[in-house]
């Protein structure tokens, strides 16, 4: 019994730390693409657009897809950051229950 009580112990010590990495290790990569939306190449830009795309609406992704809007010279950007931008907004508004 106590050789399985340390199993299972060293086990979930394990996939503790595994869980700790894997959101330490995400947290990095969604301010690395948020970072990268102001890079001087438009590629990573645009990368981190499509990054933004496929994240679920906050107003924090709302907020900094306007300053980018404000921000970029390019029309092709400027017009997908103002799409992503769009369902964004809709989706928050559908969560608040407006229309």
């Amino acid at each position: 019994m106590d050789r399985r009580l340390r199993t299972l112990g060293f086990f979930l010590l394990g996939t503790g730390a595994v869980a700790a990495i894997a959101a330490l290790v995400l947290r990095d990569q969604v301010s690395r693409r948020r970072r990268d939306l102001f890079s001087p190449s438009p590629f990573r830009r645009l990368a981190a657009l499509g990054h933004l795309a496929g994240e679920p609406a906050s107003v924090g992704a709302v907020n900094l897809l306007r300053d980018f809007r404000a921000w970029e010279v390019r029309g092709l950007l400027r017009n997908r950051a103002g799409s992503v931008l769009a369902r964004m907004e809709d989706e928050l508004r559908e969560r608040a229950g407006g229309t």
